[in-house]
C-alpha cells in the first residue's frame, strides 16, 4: 500500500479535483439566472408556480445535505463502500446522472415533470458536492496542498461562474433570443462539461485508505443499524460538530462573510439604478469587473497563504478591510452626490473582486482542516458531516437573507417598477447594501481574532494525532501542543482522544470566544 508521503497533490492533481467546482460554482448560477424565465416564457407555468418549484426544493435541500454526509461517512463499512470508496463512489455514479440536467431545460411538460427534474438537480447536486467537499481533507495533511487544492477549486467555481453568464449569449447568437431551444441546448452543453467534469474528478483523486495503513479508529460505541438508529446518530452527530471551539468560529466567519456578500449583490442593482440613477448595464459591466478578477484573486491569496505564510485570520482581514473601504467609497458618492469617473468606478470593482476572491477562498480553506481538530476530540474521521452543515447553513441563510431584503425593502416604501424611489426607500437600499454588509463582515472580522488555526498548529495537532495512533502517551504530550489543542478544541488535553463521549458531557468545554 502506498505510503502517504508518496503521494503528492501538484497542480494537476488541484485541477483534476477542482474541476467538480464548475458544477458547483456554474450549475445553480445558470438555473439563478435562467431558470425562472424559461419556466414563465416557454413552459407555461404561472411564477407562483415556478417560485413554488424553487421553495419546496429549499425545503428538500436542507435536510438532503447533512444526510448526505452522514452517509458518506458510513459508507465505509458497506461492500460498496470498501470497493469503491465511502466518497468516490458517488462522484462515479453521479457522472453520467448529470445529463438530468439536460432534461431540465425541455419545454411543452406539466408542473409535476418541472417540479421533479428540479429536485434531481438538487439530489445529485448533494451526492456530488457533500463527498467531493470532503476529499482535500482525505487527500493530504499537509497545509500548503490543502491550501492548493481549495484555491484550484474555487478558480474553478468562478470559471463555472463566468460561463454560466456567457455561454447562454453565445448559443443565442446563432438560436436567437427568443428560442426556447437556446436553453435546450444550453442545458445539454452544460451536462457534457459536468459529466467530464465530475469523472475527471474521480479519475484523478483518492481517498485516506487509499495510501493510510495505520488503523483507522472508529467510535469506542459501537453502532446500531436500523433506519431510526441512524437517524438518531445523524442528530447527535449535527449537534455534536458544534462542539468543536474551531467549527463554531468557522461557522459563525463563514456565515455572515457569505451572507453580507449576498446581501450587497441583492441590493447593489437598486443601489444603481435608483439611487445613482444610472442604467442595469453599468451593473452588468461592474459585476463582471469583479467577477473576472475573482480568478487571478483567488491565486493571489493562495500565494499570500503558500509562499507568504499569511494566516487565514490575517488574509481574511485583508479581504474584509478591502471591502470596507469599497463600501466607504459607494456611500460617499452617495451621500455627496458626487459623479464618479467611470474608470475610478471600475478600478474599485477591481478592487472589490481580489477582496472577494479572498472572502469566498480562505474559508472553503479552513473547512477541510476542522475534521482534523474534530479527530483529536472524537478519534473518528467526520468530514462528511461538516461539509453537510456547511452546505446546510449556506443555502438556509441565503434563502433568509433575501427573504429579510424583501421584506426590509417593502416596509420602506419600494415602488415596484418605479422610475423613481421616495426617501426612505433609498434610506433603506443605502442601510442595506452599506451598514448591513458592513455590519455582518464587522462580525467576522472580530471573530478573526480569536480564530487559532494557522499552518504552525495544524502541524503541531497532526503530529499529536499521529503520536496517538501509533500508542504515544498522553503524559508525553508537551506543553504547547497541548495549549493548541485546547486553543482549536475548546477542549483540555484531558478531554480528548481517551476521553469517552459520557464522561465528556459530563464536563463542560473550556470558556469559548466563539
Amino acid at each position: 500500500m502506498v505510503k502517504p508521503t508518496e503521494r503528492r497533490v501538484g497542480y494537476g492533481t488541484a485541477i483534476g479535483y477542482g474541476v467538480t467546482d464548475l458544477f458547483g460554482g456554474g450549475a445553480f448560477a445558470v438555473i439563478g439566472t435562467w431558470l425562472l424565465f424559461f419556466y414563465t416564457t416557454y413552459c407555461g407555468l404561472s411564477v407562483l408556480e415556478a417560485g413554488s418549484i424553487f421553495a419546496i426544493a429549499r425545503i428538500i435541500d436542507a435536510v438532503l445535505s447533512p444526510v448526505m454526509g452522514y452517509i458518506t461517512d458510513n459508507f465505509g463499512s458497506t461492500w460498496l463502500g470498501r470497493k469503491f470508496g465511502r466518497r468516490r463512489f458517488f462522484l462515479l455514479i453521479s457522472a453520467p446522472l448529470m445529463f438530468l440536467y439536460a432534461l431540465v431545460w425541455l419545454t411543452d411538460m406539466n408542473y409535476w415533470y418541472y417540479l421533479g427534474t428540479y429536485l434531481s438537480i438538487e439530489l445529485l447536486s448533494a451526492m456530488v458536492l457533500v463527498p467531493w467537499e470532503t476529499l482535500a481533507a482525505e487527500m493530504t495533511n499537509r497545509f500548503s496542498e490543502r491550501t492548493r487544492l481549495s484555491g484550484v477549486r474555487m478558480m474553478c467555481s468562478a470559471l463555472g461562474g463566468f460561463l454560466a453568464v456567457s455561454v447562454p449569449g453565445i448559443i443565442m447568437q446563432y438560436t436567437g433570443k427568443d428560442n426556447s431551444f437556446t436553453y435546450t441546448l444550453t442545458g445539454i452543453v452544460f451536462a457534457v462539461i459536468y459529466c467530464v467534469a465530475v469523472f475527471t474528478t474521480w479519475a484523478c483523486t483518492w481517498e485516506a485508505k487509499d495510501v493510510r495503513e495505520e488503523y483507522e479508529f472508529q467510535p469506542d460505541n459501537q453502532r446500531s443499524s436500523g433506519l431510526l438508529n441512524h437517524l438518531k446518530y445523524l442528530v447527535i452527530d449535527l449537534i455534536s460538530s458544534f462542539k468543536i471551539r474551531i467549527f463554531r468560529q468557522h461557522i459563525l466567519i463563514y456565515i455572515c462573510s457569505f451572507t453580507a456578500m449576498d446581501v450587497f449583490g441583492s441590493v447593489f442593482t437598486y443601489y444603481v439604478v435608483y439611487a445613482l440613477h444610472h442604467d442595469a448595464e453599468m451593473v452588468s459591466g461592474l459585476l463582471s469587473i469583479a467577477a473576472f478578477v475573482s480568478i487571478p484573486g483567488t491565486f493571489g491569496f493562495m500565494m499570500l497563504m503558500n509562499k507568504f505564510n499569511l494566516t487565514p485570520s490575517g488574509a481574511l482581514r485583508l479581504s474584509y478591510g478591502s471591502i470596507f473601504l469599497v463600501l466607504a467609497f459607494l456611500f460617499t458618492v452617495y451621500i455627496g452626490n458626487l459623479q464618479a469617473p467611470t474608470l475610478l468606478f471600475s478600478a474599485v470593482f477591481v478592487l472589490l473582486g481580489l477582496a472577494k476572491a479572498g472572502l469566498y477562498y480562505i474559508p472553503w480553506n479552513i473547512y477541510s482542516f476542522i475534521p482534523d481538530v474534530d479527530e483529536i476530540v472524537t478519534r473518528q474521521r467526520r468530514e462528511g458531516i461538516f461539509a453537510g452543515v456547511m452546505v446546510l447553513t449556506r443555502k438556509s441563510t441565503v434563502a433568509l437573507a433575501i427573504m429579510l431584503i424583501g421584506v426590509v425593502l417593502e416596509e420602506s416604501g419600494f415602488v415596484k417598477g418605479g422610475g423613481a424611489q421616495p426617501a426612505s426607500a433609498l434610506h433603506a437600499i443605502i442601510g442595506l447594501m452599506i451598514f448591513a454588509t458592513a455590519g455582518l463582515l464587522a462580525i467576522s472580522f472580530y471573530v478573526t481574532w480569536r480564530f487559532k488555526l494557522t499552518q504552525k498548529t495544524h502541524s503541531l495537532l497532526v503530529k499529536e494525532v499521529a503520536r496517538r495512533k501509533l500508542g504515544g502517551n498522553a503524559e508525553d504530550c508537551d506543553p504547547e501542543t497541548r495549549n493548541v489543542i485546547r486553543a482549536l478544541t475548546g477542549y483540555a488535553y484531558n478531554q480528548v482522544w481517551d476521553a469517552t463521549p459520557e464522561s465528556r458531557a459530563k464536563t463542560r468545554p473550556l470558556p469559548t470566544n466563539g
